[in-house]
């Protein structure tokens, strides 16, 4: 197996985190809860890019960062009725997911 980093992004309602990722092109791959009505470990997948997200409070601090290469960024930034930053090493766009975790997504310049 290779070396594989997964990010961890705190949330309050996974199940609205995973639509809302849904619409990046992420889809539910499983969740974990140790009981029922307690809180809820996600992982959402797009191609080889995997995030979990956690309604553990302890897991990860809110107002998060990554950023996710694609080659579509005009494409996502029309979605969410954003424009595209242009920058020296790629064009960009950042969103905020429901909990306020910043997604940075940009297209390589070179």
């Amino acid at each position: 197996m290779d070396d594989e980093v997964i990010p961890v992004l705190r949330v309050a309602d996974a199940d609205a985190a995973v639509r809302w990722y849904e619409r990046l092109g992420f889809t539910r791959q499983w969740e974990h809860r140790f009981e029922p009505g307690f809180p809820a470990f996600v992982e959402v997948a797009r191609g080889r890019v995997r995030l979990f997200l956690s309604e553990h409070a302890g897991d990860a601090r809110p107002d998060a960062l990554v950023y996710l290469r694609r080659d579509d960024v005009e494409a996502v930034a029309a979605d969410f009725g954003l424009q595209v930053g242009e920058l020296p090493w790629a064009r960009e766009v950042e969103l905020r997911d429901p909990d306020g975790n910043r997604l940075r997504i940009g297209t390589p310049t070179d």
